[in-house]
């Protein structure tokens, strides 16, 4: 009887053990202003343009033991672009530069994820801009992970990319020194 009742013991214990964790989903916090995209590019070589991307949604699965297993999509509007100067942002819309009436929408859906260890990761995925879809990486790293204070679990990630404006069709020019653009992404999501 001592056997058998050991036996089980360690049968469950080794189910529970052997147990695959699941990937967690979360939604990015843009209601509470928890996440943002932002840009920058060159201004003829001399400063840097600064703005933002005001709406955009977007959700994600992480599970820390599957890494590469990750999921994320997310979608912007490229009317939302803010550099805090409405004439500019006008001329920047316009079809001349932009044509963010007829390519509103920017998505991002990741295919691969890489753990590349300490927080780090890489991040491949195909980017549809200005009609054009590319596969782009997104070099990030995990800021952080926990309970919020109503009863929320959070997770954080700044991510990093470059992106040259001729492989998305953009043919205008802004100078030499203005031929790509840098972005940062700031996520947070809410596991839901």
């Amino acid at each position: 009887m001592k056997n058998y009742a050991l036996s089980s013991l360690f049968i469950i214990g080794v189910l529970i053990t052997s147990t695959p964790t699941i990937a967690a989903n979360y939604i990015i916090d843009t209601q509470g202003a928890h996440a943002s995209i932002t840009f920058k590019i060159k201004h003829l070589g001399y400063s840097w343009l600064t703005g933002r991307m005001n709406r955009f949604e977007g959700k994600f699965n992480y599970d820390e033991n599957n890494i590469s297993d990750a999921k994320i999509n997310v979608t912007v509007d490229l009317s939302s672009i803010d550099t805090n100067h409405a004439e500019r942002e006008k001329h920047i819309k316009s079809e001349k530069y932009l044509d963010a009436k007829a390519f509103s929408n920017v998505t991002f859906s990741s295919t691969r994820v890489k753990d590349k260890g300490n927080n780090q990761l890489e991040i491949n995925g195909d980017l549809i801009l200005h009609g054009i879809k590319k596969n782009i990486v997104i070099n990030a790293v995990k800021i952080g992970s926990g309970d919020d204070p109503w009863g929320n679990y959070r997770i954080g990630f700044e991510g990093k990319t470059t992106l040259k404006l001729k492989d998305f069709g953009y043919t205008f020019d802004l100078g030499p020194a203005s031929q790509q653009v840098e972005l940062t992404l700031n996520i947070e999501g809410i596991r839901q």
